[in-house]
């Protein structure tokens, strides 16, 4: 698997963090920039085979990852990173909802995402869906994917796809990004700051 960075996307989050400002309705304290257009509207199905909107998650802060299951290092790798943060955070882990949406609904049924999210955080939700839904899902976070065949084995493929770690705030707009590799403690220091931007 190759994960792609599009210069365009690059650009794009050029800089990583946006100011956050305000103080919202809900259990998030800090806003997102609506400005950032990542994030928005989708329909999807949980590893309980229950429909999931961008509505629904609203209300806690989000960490949302895009792969499949079938990656043999890098997803797992990055979704373990997620979950040593949540794990350093302790009690304000139940702040975030950690979201991992396949980019390979073809193989990963709800079933699978459940069975193979059993590995994580108890929090993480699973998300898959139709082609069309996972592709719609993966526009509105300019996520980019793609199926690599290999001529002698057509079952045996693999999904290219860019490899951000998107952190959304408890309306679905964006707050920043982690780049695939971000450790664990790293991200967990940034979330820290999420919650308490005077501690340090």
């Amino acid at each position: 698997m190759r994960l792609l960075i599009p210069m365009a996307l690059s650009l794009l989050l050029l800089g990583g963090a946006v100011p956050l400002s305000g103080c919202g309705d809900n259990d998030c304290a800090r806003k997102g920039d609506a400005g950032v257009p990542i994030g928005g509207a989708f329909e999807l199905t949980d590893q309980a085979g229950k429909a999931v909107t961008d509505e629904t998650l609203k209300g806690k802060y989000r960490i949302v990852y895009f792969g499949f299951t079938y990656c043999p290092d890098i997803c797992p790798t990055e979704l373990q990173n997620i979950s040593g943060a949540l794990d350093a955070l302790g009690p304000d882990a139940a702040k975030f909802t950690p979201v991992f949406i396949t980019i390979d609904p073809e193989r990963d049924t709800a079933d699978v995402m459940g069975k193979y999210l059993t590995s994580f955080h108890p929090s993480f939700i699973g998300l898959t869906g139709t082609a069309e839904q996972v592709a719609r899902a993966a526009g509105a976070y300019r996520v980019f994917y793609s199926k690599e065949v290999p001529p002698d084995a057509p079952d045996a493929y693999t999904m290219n796809h860019s490899g951000y770690v998107y952190l959304m705030d408890c309306q679905g707009r964006y707050i920043r990004h982690f780049d695939a590799g971000t450790s664990g403690a790293d991200i967990a220091e940034a979330l820290k700051d999420l919650l308490d931007p005077g501690r340090k």
